[in-house]
């Protein structure tokens, strides 16, 4: 279910989160996620929010800190200052000692109120899902609380994203909150991520080098089922958060192969200089729609 209050749907980098998001994202292993949670917390302090990072329990102080690069200055800084705070479950919670969604959903208002007050722009909390395990919480509690969120975020400057381990939840759960969250993360930087619907390729992340292969065959594939169904297609790059030239030329390149009718190309302005640079002017059938996000 899609949360009313979040400013975004569906799968995004975790640059792209707005006050509001209620994001999903799951890791497999120890050093997975490292730079989505740093990511998260460099972009909260930019924007002058207060970030609460509730790691893993077994996650000493001290790693915390290294896996989000903290002897930089801005985060040193945000540390002394309290704009940048790690906490646990256990602690916000406090003094009850057993998870309530009540509970907590009273305690997350509270500190986004705080965080007003204390002159920030808003709220964004990183939330590690081990806490679950760690107070002995029931799994389908926890997946009420999930799913019955969207107050904490309608009208309210407020971000959460929930990181699920998947070598510890079900599949089944895991499933579930997949799409009890409104927006889907990328489960790491530099990810590109396509989803195909009827006349619709979609986009998200990074179209670069490392991603290059995946980009041509969505795209490719985008052309064919166009090609099939009779219809005009679309690529939607609005998700992106780079495009590089040489996926820009490739666009174009395929375009040229697969001259069957109009290609209707939606992204950024910096995506759109970019495919003008690299001829789309000069490319039949291609329209260029500029989005923002």
């Amino acid at each position: 279910m899609a949360d009313a209050g979040s400013a975004s749907v569906g799968t995004i980098p975790v640059q792209q989160l707005r006050a509001g998001d209620h994001a999903f994202v799951s890791y497999a292993d120890d050093d997975a996620g490292r730079d989505v949670v740093s990511a998260f917390a460099w972009a909260g302090l930019v924007r002058r929010e207060k970030v609460m990072v509730f790691a893993a329990p077994h996650l000493h102080e001290e790693q915390v800190w290294d896996r989000m690069d903290a002897p930089g200055a801005l985060l040193g800084s945000a540390r002394e200052h309290g704009q940048l705070v790690l906490s646990s479950m256990r602690a916000l919670i406090h003094p009850q000692d057993a998870f309530t969604p009540h509970r907590q959903w009273e305690r997350i208002a509270q500190e986004t109120d705080r965080a007003l007050a204390e002159g920030y722009s808003g709220l964004r909390t990183y939330i590690d899902m081990h806490w679950v395990g760690d107070l002995g919480a029931d799994v389908d509690v926890m997946m009420h609380r999930e799913s019955h969120a969207q107050h904490l975020f309608a009208d309210r400057p407020y971000t959460e994203i929930c990181a699920y381990d998947s070598r510890w939840f079900e599949p089944d759960v895991l499933t579930a909150m997949h799409q009890a969250h409104p927006c889907r993360l990328l489960p790491r930087l530099g990810d590109l991520h396509t989803e195909h619907a009827e006349g619709v390729v979609q986009l998200a992340g990074e179209a670069d080098i490392a991603t290059r292969e995946r980009f041509i065959g969505a795209v490719r594939e985008g052309l064919r089922r166009s090609e099939s169904s009779g219809q005009p297609l679309t690529v939607d790059l609005s998700d992106l958060i780079f495009l590089g030239v040489a996926c820009a030329v490739d666009l174009l390149r395929l375009v040229l192969e697969h001259p069957h009718g109009p290609v209707h190309v939606h992204c950024p302005p910096a995506q759109a200089r970019i495919l003008r640079r690299a001829g789309a002017d000069q490319v039949p059938h291609v329209v260029i729609s500029e989005v923002a996000r």
